[in-house]
């Protein structure tokens, strides 16, 4: 996933993500705060990029967890594709259903200037976390 965005970014002229709003809505949320306008507009928290880019991660272990726990070890003896791809496309619910709403931008980018090129950089972006998913199954068999 962080691959392809950096290489998007010359390619298709799309910014890089800035996790740094990302931490800044979950430092928010240890003060009761759920749900922004404008994350952007919010005030700033102290080590939001490295809380956004931490959650990023462990996020993205969580998920990579879900491939292993729905269809096991076998998955990581003989990696398959159609998983990989079905846990990092359906993981496009939580910015589109979660994230996005929470941090003002709402349901699936709705209320960003671009929603349709928003929910295609997402789509492509969670497509490519799924191959990164196939490929990390296949560099743990060869080491295997």
């Amino acid at each position: 996933m962080d691959v392809w965005s950096i290489v998007r970014k010359p390619l298709l002229g799309v910014p890089l993500p800035n996790y740094g709003m990302v931490g800044r809505w979950i430092a928010h949320m240890a003060h009761g705060q759920f749900h922004h306008d404008n994350i952007a507009a919010s005030s700033p928290k102290h080590g939001e990029r490295i809380i956004g880019w931490t959650a990023h991660y462990l996020i993205g272990i969580a998920f990579a967890a879900l491939l292993i726990g729905i269809w096991g070890e076998s998955w990581i003896q003989s990696p398959t594709i159609g998983p990989a791809l079905a846990i990092g496309i359906g993981t496009i619910a939580a910015p589109f259903l979660l994230m996005q709403p929470g941090m003002g931008a709402g349901v699936a980018a709705s209320r960003t200037p671009h929603p349709a090129s928003a929910r295609l950089q997402s789509l492509i972006t969670h497509t490519a976390f799924g191959l990164g998913l196939y490929a990390s199954g296949w560099a743990i068999q060869l080491f295997n």
